[in-house]
Parts: structure tokens; sequence; C-alpha cells
């Protein structure tokens, strides 16, 4: 039988996860669900306050947990209105409409038999999948 792939994105991990055991009763050959974002790294993971410690990369690595970047894309990076607190929200307001991919950070990739391919594209949609 020939395999179809499908990549849906999600703004929440919980909404991929949700489709996981329906997908798994379709007898999906591989899932998988990651997060990706503009930014290198995987977030702050400690508490500290950088006032009494000085070795942190910078603004990026504080507001957005980038990490691993030159100095020159820090320095870009900072510039980000999420990074530097002057974002207006604008972001968070275009999300209800279904098109939008604003925030949609969650990638869940599916590959499954052609014959199940329909049944779960419908399975992705009403958990609220873009694809």
């Amino acid at each position: 039988m020939a395999e179809k792939s499908i990549l849906a994105y999600f703004q929440s991990r919980q909404q991929a996860e949700s489709c996981v055991p329906k997908l798994k009763a379709l007898r999906a050959a591989d899932i998988q669900i990651d997060q990706f974002g503009e930014y290198p790294g995987h977030g702050v993971e400690e508490t500290f306050n950088p006032l009494s410690n000085s070795d942190f990369p910078g603004l990026a690595y504080l507001t957005l947990g980038g990490s691993g970047m030159s100095q020159d894309a820090r320095i870009l990076t900072a510039v980000d209105v999420d990074a530097s607190g002057m974002a207006d929200g604008s972001r968070e307001l275009l999300a209800p409409d279904p098109e939008d991919m604003t925030r949609r950070d969650i990638l869940l990739t599916v590959v499954l038999d052609e014959a199940t391919y329909d049944q779960a594209m419908r399975v992705i949609r009403e958990a609220g999948g873009n694809i």
C-alpha cells in the first residue's frame, strides 16, 4: 500500500496530542509532535536575577529563550517586539482566524496508509489543526 504524509500546525501541544489516539487507531505508521520557533534554543530553564548574575547572553535569552546565537544575531533578535516588551498584542488578536498561522508553533507529522488519509485529515481538522 502507498503511504502519505500530513504536516499539521497547532496552537498548543494539547490540541496535537488529542489527535494521537485516533491516528493510532487509523494505524498511522509514524506520528511525531515537535515545537519550533523563530530563535534557536529551548528557552530559559532556570530562574535567576540578571542583575546579580551577569553571565547571560542578553535580552533575547531572557525574554525569548534564544541561545546559541552570535553577537549580531542577539542584537537583531532583541529588537523584536516580543523581546523588547513593545508588543501590542495584535498577533493574538488575529488568532481566531482559522487560516492565520500566527502562534501555530506545534507541528504534527503523520505518515499513514493512503486509504485512511481522508479520515486522518478530518481528525486533525476537528482538533484545530491547520494543514
